[in-house]
């Protein structure tokens, strides 16, 4: 695919280039801290003109909306494809009658985070880097790492030390080279760009490599061709540094370019309530952040102080005609038990939080009762067995006799 990089900010437009990841004028107003500046996005100069006769998760279909010059690059590892369930009981339980769930738990790594990490580690090695490296909360790290195991590429992974002890397991499983980092994710976000720079490494970064947004279009793509030839009214999105946002909003974006989809949905983004800058942002009508000190959440894969990719999900949010919605960590555990318990998706708290933001979309007017819904569930729960574990009882044993299941049961 021919494509060229244009800045979100100024329209500065760049020749791809393997070093280059941001505008070179808007990323010299960076301030330590602060979201990206000069954040660039891929431009398709050719999409498809019509669907690809392939799944969606193939190299073939991949490859005809991806930016690489051969779905060869692509590891040998299958991402995406995940289902869009119908689930008839959240649907009457809600009074929901055309409410979908993007289930992306069943990514290889557990989260939406793969779809990103594929594309990059594809750009790594056309590059010819050895070495791709991130900063995480856990997921993106833990897809890099999957993602690279089954390419060769060696991941470094830079996390902050609270990160859960699920995500740091399968990190070292996959053979990641784990550093974690006394601080926040804003202070591992720093060290890996230093240490990018410095050691020469692919630097996977949110935000700042521009193929992270553009690998998470994807699940936008799946999502158009299951309800072809009808086009979702909204779509919730779970956001912390706010590049899977803009990622949904580029798929729908060059399907609509392709003329594929005739619109775009309205996409609004869910945040807690402790890490809610870009949800403050939206409601003041402001264009980037004011970060959140010491921001924190049950949702972990959603805290983040400044997010990095603030500023183009504030715009991609506006041109949807969308919203931004804040939910407390409360709403977010209990959102957990019930998603699983009407359509057997078990999410962490990030991806139990689209569920959270829609009940409070639905008060807020944001989305209505007869519109074509999706929920973006990103993370399976098994990341985060403690906080799912703080909404449910556990029985006391039972003794080993059929009375006393009886007597428990009281049949």
């Amino acid at each position: 695919m021919i494509f060229h990089f244009r800045c979100i900010e100024c329209g500065s437009e760049y020749p791809e280039d393997p070093k280059r990841l941001v505008c070179d004028s808007c990323s010299a107003q960076q301030e330590p801290g602060g979201p990206t500046r000069g954040v660039l996005q891929v431009e398709n100069q050719e999409l498809p003109a019509a669907w690809p006769p392939t799944s969606p998760s193939s190299a073939e279909f991949l490859g005809a909306f991806l930016p690489i010059p051969s779905p060869e690059l692509l590891p040998p590892l299958v991402v995406g494809g995940t289902p869009l369930l119908e689930s008839p009981r959240l649907r009457s339980a809600l009074g929901l009658p055309h409410l979908s769930v993007k289930d992306d738990t069943r990514n290889p790594s557990g989260s939406t985070k793969d779809r990103a990490s594929l594309l990059v580690v594809a750009k790594a090695r056309e590059y010819g880097f050895d070495t791709a490296a991130t900063a995480s909360t856990g997921n993106a790290a833990a897809a890099l790492a999957a993602v690279g195991a089954a390419a060769g590429i060696r991941s470094v992974v830079f996390v902050p030390e609270s990160a859960p002890e699920a995500k740091l397991v399968q990190l070292l499983c996959y053979g990641a080279v784990v550093l974690p980092v006394e601080g926040s994710y804003d202070d591992a976000f720093e060290l890996c760009l230093a240490a990018c720079d410095a050691f020469g490494w692919y630097n996977r970064s949110t935000a700042l490599n521009p193929f992270t947004i553009e690998g998470k279009k994807t699940a936008a793509l799946e999502i158009a061709a299951a309800m072809a030839p009808d086009v979702p009214d909204a779509v919730l999105v779970p956001t912390g540094d706010g590049a899977i946002l803009a990622g949904v909003w580029k798929g729908f974006s060059d399907l609509v370019r392709a003329g594929l989809i005739k619109r775009e949905p309205r996409l609004i983004a869910v945040q807690p309530e402790g890490s809610a800058a870009i949800a403050r942002a939206f409601s003041e009508g402001a264009e980037t952040i004011t970060p959140v000190p010491e921001a924190a959440s049950v949702a972990d894969s959603l805290t983040v102080q400044a997010p990095r990719n603030a500023i183009l999900c504030l715009k991609r949010i506006r041109e949807s005609g969308g919203g931004a919605v804040a939910v407390s960590d409360e709403s977010i555990l209990e959102a957990i038990p019930y998603l699983a318990r009407h359509t057997g998706v078990f999410a962490e708290p990030a991806g139990a939080a689209a569920l959270a933001g829609l009940h409070v979309a639905l008060a807020e007017g944001l989305v209505g009762r007869e519109e074509r819904v999706v929920l973006l569930v990103t993370g399976t729960g098994l990341k985060d067995v403690p906080a799912a574990s703080r909404t449910v009882e556990r029985a006391a044993p039972v003794r080993p006799e059929l009375n006393a299941v009886a007597e428990r049961l009281g049949v």
